[in-house]
């Protein structure tokens, strides 16, 4: 299933895709209930007219990984710095902030306190199930399903704040600094052994690699976090920028009014704009 909750002007609903067609599954619209429920289809009805498109669920909680070498690589050797040892043995991650997750063609604000606004294109999983203490070769079967994460960053502020020791803090949070869409692509359809993944802004290439160079799967992402911790369903854990899959690494920066477009194979692209510095 392609699940998305999307608003055609009664509020939010939870839906699937059919073809380009979105149909309501008469739930409601907290996707996070649906999935706790089992994901039940009993009742679709073919939505007809406007259909805006929301991110695909509010996250109970947002991990954020570190998988991609080629992104460490790029990313460090402009800082000047290698790859710490430890990262080869540890899939370390901060946690984000569900309310400030928006969802597809969503103006991204600009905050006015940053000058260098950065994307990044993840491929994030969602957790179906209530668990804890996962062994790594049971992972797979608490993942519901992927969705692509856009987790922007204020390079600039991130820059100050990283010497202190405590990993990303303002860089990463503001009202709209993370995108999720444009669904949810459940896990029986979709192996995300090999995904080919893009990023393009205003039509160009940016980036492209695939999950196949995550270094950290999702199963031993899964197996640390829930370590003596519940994961609960809804839990969203991103695998990091894949290499190319920010300017950071190329040097090249975003504008105001740019187009965004993020896209991994057998989910699709997931499209914002970027908006006019200090609207955030």
């Amino acid at each position: 299933m392609r699940l998305v909750t999307y608003d055609a002007g009664a509020g939010p609903r939870v839906g699937a895709l059919a073809g380009e067609t979105v149909v309501d599954l008469s739930f409601g619209g907290d996707m996070v209930a649906y999935i706790e429920a089992g994901a039940p289809m009993e009742t679709t009805v073919p939505i007809q007219g406007d259909v805006r498109l929301l991110a695909p669920l509010r996250p109970r909680s947002l991990r954020d990984f570190l998988a991609f070498e080629g992104h460490m690589k790029n990313a460090l050797s402009r800082l000047g710095r290698p790859i710490p040892d430890e990262w080869y043995d540890v899939p370390a991650y901060y946690k984000g902030m569900p309310d400030t997750v928006i969802g597809p063609d969503s103006e991204v604000p600009w905050p006015a306190w940053t000058d260098k606004l950065d994307h990044e294109l993840e491929l994030a999983a969602v957790i179906g199930a209530r668990v804890r203490d996962v062994a790594r070769e049971d992972a797979a079967g608490c993942i519901f399903g992927y969705t692509i994460w856009n987790d922007l960053s204020a390079r600039d502020v991130q820059a100050r704040e990283l010497p202190v020791g405590m990993g990303p803090g303002k860089a990463k949070d503001w009202d709209g600094s993370n995108v999720l869409g444009p669904c949810i692509v459940t896990a029986d359809e979709l192996d995300a052994a090999d995904l080919a993944m893009r990023v393009r802004v205003n039509g160009e290439l940016w980036g492209e690699d695939t999950s196949a160079h995550m270094h950290h799967t999702f199963a031993d992402m899964i197996a640390y976090a829930s370590r003596s911790q519940t994961l609960y369903p809804g839990d969203v854990l991103g695998s990091g920028t894949a290499a190319g899959g920010s300017g950071l690494e190329l040097d090249r920066w975003l504008a105001p009014g740019d187009v965004v477009e993020l896209e991994i194979d057998g989910i699709g692209v997931l499209r914002n704009t970027i908006g006019q510095k200090g609207a955030a």
